[in-house]
């Protein structure tokens, strides 16, 4: 994984050599996530910058990546997992210049139209391909936004995309998101002006409720469709490893991982894999309870295991920074990311590139504690849809960004497009949680569970949802709100709508975040990135509606679901 940026619709009068050296420096500012090579092409019509992370073919593969005839020129942030099958499965002949996972997807383009090759990437993605022969630009996101992309224009009207705002918030007035699962096509004709269009290419047929309902999945091909999703993304040729704070979801990864460590995936595991010890790594305050039960699937899953502490004080002096780099507010997201971004520095200082997360679960599954408030499967299923449609502003981020600070690329198996597929193809009715009186006990998560029985320790594979924030110590949430009590004054509070009109912050914790974000992405745009600014899981409105208690807790710590901790299930 690694970092690109663009500038599309030069035109003659343009000075190409000022904004080339420009396009350098804006690069630079995310090239900690691509701190191996630096890579730059410009002609007439376009400029692509990439900072490069060596994952896959480390001695080559550096971009941007040009076909043998020039036509096309290919910057690309991401992993292309099955890229040797669509290799095999072109209709025409290609000379790849490079052993890259991701230059397929030149290939691919002069193939096929966007929408159709697009729908057959399995990988976290964000590239931009500059077609220079027809002076149009085609930029595309993975499915559900793993990989992070924002775009905007500078003052001349040019295009520009990156990989993080960071880059484009000095010259870009209306910086925002580029949407997952989105392409762009833009092109500037002879007369100068630019036509664009924006069309979704990820649309599935479980997304409509109809779709899915009476469908059961057996527990035996939800197994199988998450071991293949962690096999194929443990394509590498660089040191990795796995986050394991001990929860169901990275414990799950992990098991499924070490499983497979031994051999080496991009020649079929036909040889001995070149790091065949899989190393695990967990982060937490002194005697917290992610350290603990990491402790104990490690020893189970044999892993060599790394549990980093960290002191209250690193954690608040390293907030700055940590708000720079995931580029938020959102008050969840900097809890979880500090500890997150802590723990990616000791990783990158033991050599590992590459590690593998467990993100994505609790939406597929439903594991967030309010969802036992459910009225019915449909409205179940309707919020799994709506919480993946919203990843990309959270756990995507805060794993991607948190990580990439240091040059550590996180990849998500649960978010594999073909476990998605298995998955949500499932009737919601049996992903709810079930009580004593109408059916077999069941707690959150129960048929993902069900299906791994045997390969995790009770303790673990039964261990009720936390988030990670609560996990790495429950004295770091309450360290973070008594430094917001010291920095925010009442005063300041009370008028918080006046100083920021958009998304304006709730409580004095949300607004010193706010503060800190604004130091380094002043504006409304900036501000507009991000949604809401608190990414209170009872707040969403499906869960104020089932349970309208939840309405009043401004506190997206998992601990103020007092009530439903309460209610939870134990194993059946």
């Amino acid at each position: 994984m690694c970092s690109i940026f663009g500038i599309f619709g030069l035109q003659p009068g343009d000075d190409v050599a000022t904004l080339r050296r420009q396009s350098l420096e804006l690069s630079q500012r995310q090239r900690h996530r691509g701190p191996d090579w630096s890579g730059i092409h410009h002609d007439a019509g376009a400029i692509l910058v990439h900072e490069r992370l060596a994952i896959v073919d480390p001695a080559g593969g550096s971009q941007p990546l040009r076909s043998a005839d020039g036509a096309q020129v290919l910057a690309v942030n991401g992993e292309i997992y099955n890229h040797r099958e669509l290799k095999a499965e072109l209709r025409e002949d290609y000379a790849f210049q490079t052993g890259s996972d991701c230059e397929v997807i030149n290939a691919l383009y002069r193939e096929d139209a966007p929408a159709s090759f697009l729908n057959r990437l399995n990988g976290i993605f964000a590239f931009a391909l500059w077609d220079a022969a027809r002076r149009r630009v085609l930029i595309a996101r993975d499915p559900i936004g793993v990989v992070p992309l924002y775009w905007g224009h500078d003052r001349e009207g040019r295009l520009c995309v990156a990989s993080e705002m960071k880059a484009l918030a000095p010259v870009c007035a209306d910086v925002a998101q580029f949407p997952p699962g989105h392409w762009y096509e833009w092109s500037v004709d002879d007369d100068g002006r630019a036509r664009g269009e924006l069309q979704r290419y990820y649309e599935r047929p479980w997304r409509d409720y109809a779709a899915v309902e009476g469908v059961r999945v057996p527990a035996q091909e939800l197994r199988e469709a998450f071991e293949a999703a962690v096999h194929r993304q443990l394509m590498t040729d660089v040191p990795y490893g796995v986050l394991l704070s001990g929860g169901l979801d990275s414990s799950l990864v992990a098991a499924v991982a070490a499983r497979y460590a031994r051999r080496r995936i991009e020649d079929d595991d036909a040889s001995e894999a070149w790091w065949p010890r899989l190393h695990s790594f967990a982060i937490g305050l002194e005697g917290s309870p992610d350290l603990a039960a990491a402790e104990v699937a490690a020893k189970m899953l044999g892993t060599v295991h790394h549990g980093f502490t960290y002191t209250l004080q690193e954690g608040l002096d390293a907030l700055p920074e940590v708000v720079r780099h995931i580029e938020t507010y959102d008050v969840t997201t900097i809890r979880a990311s500090t500890p997150m971004y802590l723990l990616a520095r000791r990783i990158k200082a033991m050599g590992v590139k590459m590690v593998l997360s467990g993100e994505g679960s609790d939406e597929i599954f439903g594991g967030y504690l309010y969802f036992h408030k459910a009225p019915d499967a449909r409205e179940f299923h309707e919020e799994l849809v709506r919480k993946l449609d919203a990843l990309h502003n959270y756990d995507c981020l805060r794993a991607n960004k948190s990580m990439m600070a240091w040059g550590v690329e996180p990849r998500v198996p649960f978010l594999d497009r073909e476990f998605l597929d298995v998955a949500m193809r499932m009737d919601a009715a049996h992903k709810m949680v079930r009580r004593g009186d109408t059916g077999p006990q069941r707690m959150e998560k129960g048929v993902l569970r069900e299906a791994f029985d045997g390969y995790l320790p009770e303790s673990i594979l039964w261990r009720q949802k936390e988030q990670f924030s609560d996990g790495v110590g429950y004295g770091w949430i309450d360290g973070l709100k008594a430094h917001a009590e010291g920095q925010v004054s009442d005063r300041e509070l009370a008028a918080a709508d006046r100083r920021f009109p958009v998304n304006p912050p709730q409580t004095k914790e949300a607004y010193h975040y706010r503060t800190l974000f604004e130091q380094f992405y002043p504006g409304a745009a900036c501000a507009e990135t991000v949604p809401g600014g608190k990414s209170i899981a009872c707040s969403s409105p499906a869960a104020i509606a089932w349970d309208a208690s939840f309405a009043a807790m401004a506190d997206p710590s998992g601990r103020a679901v007092a009530g439903v901790h309460a209610q939870a299930l134990g194993s059946p």
